[in-house]
Parts: C-alpha cells; sequence; structure tokens
C-alpha cells in the first residue's frame, strides 16, 4: 500500500463522512454489488461518465479508499489543484498519452490500490453510455490486476452538462462482478475493452431500472433510455445480487 501521511489520511475519510452524510440525506444514493470489491489488492474500476458528480457518487459507494484520474487543466485553478493534490488525484492529459500519469497508475495497483478511470474519455451529452476510448486495459493487464466494471444512474439528470448547481433526484451505482487477471489474459486487447463496455452497459441497465422503480409513480412502467436495454438475464449474470446488495451506502 502507498504510505501517506495520518494528516493526508484522515483528511480523506473525513472528507468521506461528511459526503456520505450529504449523498445519503440528498441525492438518496444506493449501491449494489459491493461485495465484488476485494477487500485488499490492486484494482482497475471502470465506471461511465456522467456528471461531475460522478467521483464523488462512485468514492462514496466504496469502503475502501479509492484513486482518481483528474486532467492537468484541472490543476491550473489553485482552490481545485489544492483539493486534488491533497486527495493524491494523478494528473493526466485528456486523451490519456501523458506517460508520468500513466506510470503513476500503474505503480498504485501494483501497489494494491484502487484506481478509478472512465473510458468514455468526458462526460456523456445524453445520459447514455457512449463507446469506450480503446488502450485504456492495458494498464489493469500489465499490472496483473482485476478490473471492477460499474455504472452509475441518476447523476445525469442531477447535473447535467450545462448545469451550475445540482438537482436532488436519486443516483443508483450497480458494481459488476470482476473480471480476474487470469480471464483478462484470455482476450486481446480489443476484445477485452468490448467486454469490460458491454459489463459497464449491462450494469447501467440494471442501475436504470432500480432508480425508476425508486422514482417513477406507482404503478408507471419501467421505459429504460434504449441504448441501455439489453437481455435481462444477461445483466443479471454480470451483475448477480442478494438482498443484502440492494442497501444505501450509509447502511
Amino acid at each position: 500500500m502507498a504510505q501517506r501521511s495520518v494528516a493526508k489520511r484522515a483528511w480523506y475519510w473525513w472528507l468521506h463522512m461528511i459526503c456520505r452524510l450529504i449523498g445519503l440525506s440528498l441525492f438518496r444514493i444506493r449501491a449494489t454489488g459491493r461485495r465484488h470489491v476485494p477487500d485488499a489488492g490492486g484494482a482497475l474500476v471502470v465506471c461511465n461518465h456522467q456528471s461531475h458528480l460522478d467521483v464523488l457518487v462512485v468514492g462514496l459507494s466504496f469502503d475502501r479508499r479509492l484513486n482518481y484520474l483528474a486532467r492537468q487543466s484541472l490543476f491550473r485553478f489553485p482552490p481545485l489543484r489544492w483539493l486534488i493534490s491533497s486527495l493524491d488525484a494523478i494528473p493526466i492529459d485528456r486523451d490519456g498519452t501523458g506517460l508520468s500519469g500513466l506510470k503513476e497508475t500503474l505503480r498504485r495497483l501494483k501497489n494494491d490500490e484502487l484506481v478509478l478511470i472512465f473510458p468514455e474519455g468526458t462526460r456523456t451529452p445524453d445520459g447514455h453510455v457512449q463507446h469506450f476510448k480503446p488502450g485504456f486495459t492495458t494498464v489493469a493487464r500489465r499490472a496483473g490486476t482485476p478490473i471492477i466494471p460499474l455504472a452509475l444512474d441518476g447523476a445525469f439528470d442531477c447535473l447535467p452538462r450545462d448545469a451550475v448547481l445540482p438537482c436532488l433526484t436519486a443516483i443508483d451505482v450497480v458494481i459488476g462482478m470482476p473480471i480476474m487477471p487470469e480471464e483478462i489474459a484470455r482476450y486481446s486487447e480489443r476484445a477485452l475493452g468490448e467486454e469490460v463496455e458491454r459489463r459497464v452497459r449491462a450494469c447501467m441497465q440494471t442501475a436504470r431500472e432500480r432508480r425508476l422503480r425508486r422514482t417513477r409513480p406507482w404503478g408507471a412502467p419501467l421505459k429504460p433510455r434504449p441504448q441501455e436495454v439489453r437481455p435481462r438475464d444477461a445483466s443479471r449474470r454480470l451483475c448477480p445480487e442478494t438482498a443484502a446488495d440492494r442497501i444505501p451506502i450509509g447502511a
């Protein structure tokens, strides 16, 4: 594990606790599948990108510390630079070509840490899952760590790209079954990227269905976004659940 000062560790978990209380009460964040997150060891966490709230929402859904990638331009604004630096964010170019950022990501994975990435490269313009950019799986293959697919739904409705302030709405997070290193080894780079994207989309379908059940008027039919419609049995295989999974993040 990475060696961090007591002050940095305390700062992270203090923010985590405060944000969890806020997220649970205001945005009704509900996380499913947290049992798929290993108690120890590194993993590449792959998520769809709906809004600026995504990092916060995913971080609150995990009981382990998450490492984040932050585009280099965010470090130019002093207050924001201080905040993301205090959380040990990894600076990286927008197109993911920054060699130093990729090396640091690999180092943290090998140090048994969790690293969150958004392979779409930018926030969705319409709430749908966009096609993933290639190459993101290389770092997990080189580090020998699992890939954990997950998806969230509701963050786009809460804070779209053109919004300044968030709306109060429910957000659901679904964490899928990890793709283990021995399974990763059987895929080509392209096929692995497609498989991860497929699993994220399956998690997205599940997350959207659950959020609609929580927020729709009684008796109204479910109407998932067309792009997220997938065979229900496939999504259940990739994101199996038990009753214990369906709990708010604060439970």
